[in-house]
């Protein structure tokens, strides 16, 4: 099928029915049907329950929203050399799995899919390598690092069993 008309494989459901992309929680968190207070309020946790959202392209996003936030919280400059490499590595690896995966959904064929899914895979194993090392590194925040490095294997788990198909 010719780039120019091609729909994306998450759009596929919602093709048919012809109804706009609405399900992600980025885009509803400014709802203009919700009072004042409750429209300038940003969710951390994805769901009500606590489980990750069922979109994949979602739960992506919001991984690498999730480690953006937490680089926040680590000490850089001068006094801790260490922790910038940390983080630069950190940030790069962990939001660029949901950034291979939007790739992924817009791939042009079966082959340049898997080679996408592989990079998000290769993506997310490298971000489990730096949580890591970043909770060698200031134990104070060894809880949230495991948290996220859970997510990271998690997702890693996932882009696997998606490349072995």
């Amino acid at each position: 099928m010719p780039k120019e008309i091609r729909i994306p494989k998450s759009d596929w459901s919602r093709a048919s029915a012809g109804t706009e992309r609405d399900d992600s929680a980025f885009w509803k968190w400014c709802d203009e049907s919700e009072s004042e207070s409750e429209a300038m309020v940003l969710r951390d946790e994805p769901t009500p329950d606590g489980m990750p959202p069922k979109d994949l392209m979602e739960r992506t996003a919001q991984f690498g929203e999730a480690i953006v936030r937490f680089v926040k919280r680590i000490p850089r400059g001068p006094n801790h050399p260490e922790n910038n490499r940390l983080v630069d590595q950190l940030v790069g690896a962990g939001t660029s799995v949901g950034a291979n995966y939007c790739e992924a959904d817009d791939s042009v064929s079966g082959k340049d899919f898997k080679k996408s899914i592989g990079t998000c895979r290769k993506e997310s194993k490298e971000t489990m390598f730096f949580l890591r090392m970043v909770a060698a590194s200031e134990e104070s925040l060894n809880s949230e690092a495991r948290r996220l490095w859970r997510e990271a294997k998690e997702l890693n788990l996932i882009f696997g069993a998606i490349w072995r198909k």
